[in-house]
């Protein structure tokens, strides 16, 4: 074990307050290395799961580095050349490989392997080159045995910013139909640990994929609560990317859905539809610039290897009660200076102003308390809670769960919560969000 001891529910609560003191801290930009030249090493390592198991892993570490699950994000420019080096450091008799859906990549070094140049040994490398010419959302993996090495670990994303992209000028495809204030990275995978036991004990002619049966799902290499822990915790060292989406009313959210394992994982995302505007790298547009071939989801039926950008809004337009609160208290206004019927720094839905909430709300000895309730229902809101109670949502949030839609991917070894799930909270308006 390369973490601490998990018995009677230790770090369950130990990653939610994690996620509580480091919340402030969360970017919402995507995590992951930049630049056009990136030095891959394919090697071993163990990466740590909710229920206390320890998992080899073979990944791309970048450089000499440690071994990560999934391997680094890359983050580059449109119409720059990439160039990855790679170097094989698997066990002897595993050639190891790259590939790029969506790029034309030339490759040179190594030997020539079915699908793509391979690296058969540490003084074997391989470099692979590509130009990004569009912008979007991609994956790569081992073209290598790609059952068996992305199952093991072999995969990650790759995220291509269009020409004239800056921090004060976000957009996923360079128009400003495509533009959003958040993105978050949800790299989907399934796992079965019986085959990376054989792996790790000399079986590996006997893994079976006739036989396979994932019982472990992950959203960037970490299973539900680990999902909500920082990234780049010490107690994670082989999974460095969380997955914890946040957002205030009004904003947009760029959500970039890889679905990196063999099965269908839909995605659910409770609190409002998304509007799916590319998929595989390519803009849902007759004219190339507008996503005019947008669809508006739910669910989103991400099939395996596919990639999809999609746009998340949340308003809290026509709740039917004001969502900041009414009475002695809560006073404040509705200023819709842009005659669009929200507020212009809350974003309230102003025809709601001032409507009080349509139940009453029983009295805190008749309550049973969620960890995210802060006492209060309004936005940016706490009241008093009984003691022990409460406590994780110290901004007044409102918390969303986002997970697959197959109910036994929300489970780890069929113990619910876990699997492929995590929270979206939008914060109040006056929490910064970068």
């Amino acid at each position: 074990m390369n973490r601490i001891n998990r018995k009677q529910g230790i770090l369950i609560p130990l990653v939610i307050m994690l996620l509580m003191l480091f919340a402030a801290q969360a970017q919402a930009i995507i995590d992951g290395v930049t630049g056009t030249t990136f030095h891959f090493t394919a090697k071993e390592g163990h990466i740590s799961t909710p229920d206390g198991n320890s998992i080899l892993m073979w990944g791309y570490a970048n450089g000499n580095n440690v071994m990560q699950y999934p391997g680094p994000t890359l983050i580059v420019d449109q119409n720059d050349v990439i160039t990855i080096t790679l170097t094989n450091e698997l066990p002897l008799g595993n050639a190891v490989s790259i590939l790029f859906p969506g790029q034309d990549v030339a490759a040179s070094g190594g030997s020539q392997g079915l699908l793509t140049r391979e690296s058969n040994s540490p003084a074997d490398t391989v470099t692979y080159t590509f130009t990004a010419s569009h912008p979007g959302t991609y994956v790569y993996h081992s073209g290598t045995q790609p059952d068996l090495q992305i199952e093991m670990g072999l995969v990650g994303a790759i995220v291509v910013r269009p020409a004239g992209y800056t921090d004060l000028n976000r957009t996923a495809y360079g128009s400003s139909s495509t533009a959003y204030d958040y993105e978050y990275l949800f790299l989907l995978t399934d796992m079965d640990p019986i085959i990376h036991e054989l792996v790790e004990f000399g079986q590996q002619d006997e893994v079976d994929n006739a036989k396979r049966a994932p019982v472990i799902w992950m959203i960037n290499g970490r299973a539900a609560p680990d999902t909500l822990a920082p990234a780049y915790t010490p107690l994670l060292p082989h999974q460095p990317y969380n997955c914890l989406p946040r957002m205030n009313p009004g904003g947009k959210l760029l959500m970039r859905i890889v679905s990196a394992g063999r099965d269908l994982h839909p995605f659910h995302h409770h609190g409002n539809n998304s509007t799916v505007i590319a998929k595989d790298g390519r803009l849902l547009s007759t004219n190339g610039v507008d996503p005019d071939l947008a669809t508006s989801e739910f669910t989103i039926q991400a099939i395996p290897e596919e990639t999809v950008d999609a746009i998340f809004e949340w308003t809290g337009e026509k709740l039917g009660w004001d969502m900041y609160g009414t009475g002695v208290g809560y006073e404040h206004d509705c200023v819709d200076g842009n005659g669009d019927d929200f507020d212009d720094v809350t974003h309230e839905y102003c025809p709601d102003h001032g409507k009080p909430l349509p139940v009453v709300l029983p009295e805190k000895q008749d309550l049973g308390f969620g960890g995210w309730w802060g006492g209060s229902p309004y936005m940016g809101s706490a009241e008093a809670l009984p003691p022990g109670e409460g406590g994780l949502n110290i901004n007044g949030g409102y918390f969303f769960m986002w997970h697959s839609h197959t109910e036994k991917e929300l489970t780890n070894f069929d113990i619910f919560p876990g699997g492929m799930m995590t929270m979206m909270v939008v914060e109040p308006p006056h929490i910064i969000i970068p």
